[in-house]
């Protein structure tokens, strides 16, 4: 799982903003409002395509088809999510079409975020927390709405799922009881315990297989009559529908492909989507891995398996996006220097790559998102997943340039800063000012570019080892890896950060977000269960534990309020070192009790009257800790019935997107 997917806004990780806003604006053009939504938790972001009016006509006609087949997967997504959520959705969208009743009573507003809130997490489960969130009004009034509506027959099927809170409690079973998938809410099993999964898959696996396959990655495992199977998703079986509409909108776009190897791969992934084969799937990953001189390019498919309890199945995502020529000067310098890296990490030299292949990384701008990239998305990404085809044709490695503007142009809109409540003095402000966004971005370049693509496995270790506890150590692995390398003077010498002063910034904010401030994120009384925070609280913790008589890190109390100071930055780095090279051994080795034991022992518990302290400074901003995204409007431009141009508009309301996608993109029942 090699994806970097923060779902926060980035005054929330410590960071600030640029000062520097790009797109297509002419002198007396109103501002461009990035801000369009709050409710909740969660703001919603608009984001901006810069650079489309340079494109072709061919490139732009490219990237619109490519956007169609982002949005006709987005069923999937849902129905992965839980059994019963796009018939959930329908009942809202029907409320929404239908009812012409009153609208300003408090009820009524309690359903709009409601409603706001499932639209936004793909499902009646929280999309960070995992656990089901209820609707605020009263349920009474949630059945007024759909007898009004012209739904009075599914009350009784709906209305408990939505709000009895021991039904279906958690996406993922998070509670620690019972069974790991009976528990759970995502629908990758029917009727499937953890035990009969596990002796499904290990019976397929093969030790000694050096291009192993990704077992389970794009089926549902089901029990019946006594019988384990799976339903694989393909043309003709589960998800068929969906996966044909995503097939004729490759199709128009390989008419219209930039060259030969963009055609070469799109045909690959359609016969993979036709046929369910896996080792099509990893041909189409070696094609498009290897494709490092394309403008536009994209990911389709099933291949992120956080959301599977065991690590193992998929997730349908998409993303469309070009690359930024200017910007992707800085990972290019990055890429090209990768053997160096590997070369000089702290880990043992025999998890170490001797020769680094197809490393290469670039900043891109995102036209469309979709599937589990929407409408939170990755800040960046870096693929294949398969360990074998990194170790053997490399890996592509992203930064997002305008998902993290429009985070950072939305965080200045915001009255108030997370930065200066939570640093201890003028000169972490400092810090944190001048080299914050330029150093997070450095931070995602390193992490995915070199972090999640260092390190090879021992001979004989199976890339499913960690089972559960993959997602969040490799996460972990990645994030401790680029730390390490922030503060090393080659990136001075190489010229991409401008000091040895700037690492600091991202040291600063790095250990308070993962000692403190993301677990605003997390409800009292609630553990942290989402990998990337529970990375991000492991390396933290551990380093303040074992830096402890060095004072390296330092919990201070000032005005009744805490902060957490650096006080050695060499020797966080030297602590970074020790952890990365532990981390990089449990994988290779496959030492699932070790990752286990890091797992319980730093990265789960939260110190309950630091956790209210928290929460209670960060009411006071009145900010929202999570944040996603408003899709552009992509449609072509006729003239004389005939299509001469593309336009771009930026829609700003995230309901009525939602309620036209329903529309547009819905093909499952």
């Amino acid at each position: 799982m090699k994806y970097l997917k923060i779902m926060l806004f980035a005054s929330a990780f410590g960071l600030l903003a640029s000062s520097c806003q790009t797109g297509n604006k002419g002198a007396q053009e109103e501002k461009f409002r990035y801000l369009a939504d709050e409710f909740a938790d969660l703001r919603v972001i608009r984001y901006r395509i810069p650079g489309w009016d340079s494109l072709t006509f061919n490139q732009k006609e490219y990237i619109y088809h490519l956007s169609e087949a982002a949005k006709s997967g987005r069923d999937i997504f849902w129905d992965q999510n839980f059994k019963h959520g796009i018939k959930i959705r329908k009942v809202l969208e029907t409320i929404f079409e239908n009812y012409a009743g009153e609208k300003e009573s408090a009820d009524y507003s309690e359903f709009l975020v409601y409603a706001k809130r499932v639209f936004f997490s793909n499902g009646i489960h929280h999309h960070y927390a995992e656990d089901k969130f209820i609707p605020g009004c009263s349920q009474e009034y949630f059945k007024g709405l759909m007898t009004a509506s012209g739904q009075e027959e599914m009350i009784d099927q709906i209305i408990p799922m939505l709000y009895d809170p021991a039904l279906y409690p958690q996406r993922k079973n998070i509670s620690g009881q019972g069974d790991l998938l009976l528990g759970s809410s995502v629908n990758f099993y029917d009727g499937v315990s953890r035990k009969e999964a596990e002796a499904f898959y290990a019976k397929m696996e093969d030790p000694k297989d050096p291009r192993p396959i990704s077992y389970g990655l794009n089926s549902r495992l089901v029990k019946k009559d006594g019988k384990v199977f799976e339903e694989v998703y393909k043309v003709g079986g589960l998800y068929g529908p969906a996966i044909e509409k995503i097939i004729y909108h490759l199709e128009k776009a390989a008419a219209v492909a930039e060259n030969d190897t963009q055609r070469n791969y799109i045909a690959l992934l359609i016969e993979y989507y036709k046929t369910g084969d896996l080792r099509t799937w990893d041909l189409y990953n070696v094609a498009w891995v290897e494709d490092t001189q394309s403008q536009v390019d994209f990911i389709n498919g099933f291949i992120e398996t956080y959301n599977d309890p065991l690590g193992m199945k998929a997730t349908w995502e998409a993303v469309v996006n070009f690359k930024d020529l200017e910007a992707s000067k800085r990972t290019e310098i990055i890429s090209n220097n990768a053997q160096w890296f590997e070369d000089n990490s702290p880990v043992d030299p025999q998890y170490k790559k001797e020769e680094v292949k197809g490393v290469s990384a670039k900043v891109i701008t995102v036209a469309q998102l979709g599937g589990d990239c929407h409408p939170t998305s990755p800040l960046g990404i870096n693929l294949p997943n398969a360990d074998w085809i990194r170790k053997e044709h490399g890996s592509k490695s992203v930064t997002i340039a305008n998902i993290s503007e429009a985070y950072n142009m939305a965080a200045e809109e915001a009255p108030k800063s997370m930065t200066t409540e939570f640093s201890w003095d003028e000169n972490e402000i400092r810090l944190l000012k001048e080299y914050g966004a330029q150093t997070g971005n450095l931070h995602t370049d390193l992490h995915e570019c070199l972090g999640h693509g260092s390190g090879q496995l021992r001979p004989g270790t199976s890339s499913n080892s960690l089972k559960e506890f993959s997602a969040p150590l490799e996460e972990a692995r990645a994030d401790i890896f680029a730390l390490y390398y922030l503060a090393d003077p080659k990136l001075v010498e190489l010229g991409v950060l401008p000091n040895e002063e700037a690492y600091k910034a991202s040291y600063i904010a790095y250990i308070r977000n993962g000692l403190f401030t993301q677990f605003v994120r997390v409800d009292l009384g609630k553990t942290v269960t989402q990998a990337h925070m529970q990375g991000r609280k492991l390396i933290a913790d551990w380093c303040f534990e074992n830096g402890k008589a060095d004072n390296v890190i330092e919990k201070r109390v000032r005005d009744g309020k805490t902060y957490f100071v650096v006080n050695d930055f060499g020797k966080l780095r030297n602590l970074f070192a020790t952890l990365l090279k532990e981390l990089q051994r449990i994988k290779s080795e496959g030492d699932y009790e070790a990752g286990k034991k890091l797992i319980a022992t730093h990265a789960v518990n939260i110190d309950p009257e630091l956790h209210k302290e928290l929460k209670e400074r960060y009411a006071a901003l009145d900010l929202k800790p999570y944040g996603g995204f408003i899709n552009p409007e992509i449609t072509p431009v006729e003239k004389d019935g005939k299509v001469i141009d593309y336009k771009v508009e930026y829609p700003a309301d995230f309901l009525q997107q939602m309620l036209d996608y329903g529309k547009k993109y819905s093909v499952l029942q």
